[in-house]
């Protein structure tokens, strides 16, 4: 990489050759000591995890100073609200969300046409986001994200920016493949969403009646 130094060094899953974290109850000790110690010789200057839950973070921290985590956040992917993102505000890590369009599915540009035309080995095809009765759920949301939006942001900027709302999110990973998909979401640091812009929003994910 013509680099001495790695800025951060993040460990992305807390789990080796596919078992179970539980299965190798070392592992996380034993990969933050490595970071660790090549934290001591210079070669990274922050050390990182992702995708871990509060226990395995508090053991990571037991190693080494720990400055981040990368988990994924989005509208319809919320179970890091309960634990692990308390958890990080309260130590002071870093958050970098991924995801926080839902693989697409928030962009606006997703519909059950294109899903239905998925390509067989596409994972999301098989995602239940992608699929009902979550689908239909899903979409209003997008709908919703379209009322909010209409007058300065795409759907997906509004869905970054409600992720930025919490105050343990740092910053969003934003993935895309061409620049149209670039300029849809460049705006999004700079969407500014009122209290009543999220009570919209996240109204939209309350079942609705039969």
């Amino acid at each position: 990489m013509q680099m001495d130094t790695i800025d951060l060094y993040q460990i992305h899953w807390p789990a080796w050759n596919g078992a179970p974290e539980s299965a190798s109850p070392g592992s996380i000790e034993e990969a933050v000591g490595e970071l660790a110690k090549l934290k001591s010789e210079g070669k990274i200057r922050h050390i990182g995890v992702s995708n871990f839950d509060a226990r395995q973070m508090q053991r990571a921290l037991d190693v080494a100073p720990i400055a981040s985590l990368q988990p994924p956040y989005s509208l319809i992917t919320t179970d890091v609200e309960s634990s692990i993102l308390p958890f990080a505000l309260k130590r002071g890590l870093g958050v970098i969300v991924y995801s926080p369009m839902a693989s697409g599915l928030l962009t606006g540009a997703m519909t059950r046409e294109r899903i239905a035309a998925l390509p067989e080995d596409d994972w999301r095809k098989h995602s239940p986001n992608f699929q009902e009765p979550l689908l239909s759920r899903n979409l209003r949301v997008v709908e919703r994200l379209r009322e909010v939006g209409r007058y300065h942001a795409t759907p997906g900027e509004i869905a970054i920016a409600w992720t930025l709302c919490n105050p343990a999110v740092t910053g969003a990973i934003i993935g895309v493949r061409s620049a149209q998909q670039a300029n849809g979401i460049a705006g999004a640091a700079d969407v500014r969403l009122s209290a009543d812009d999220i009570l919209d929003i996240e109204q939209a994910l309350i079942p609705q009646a039969a």
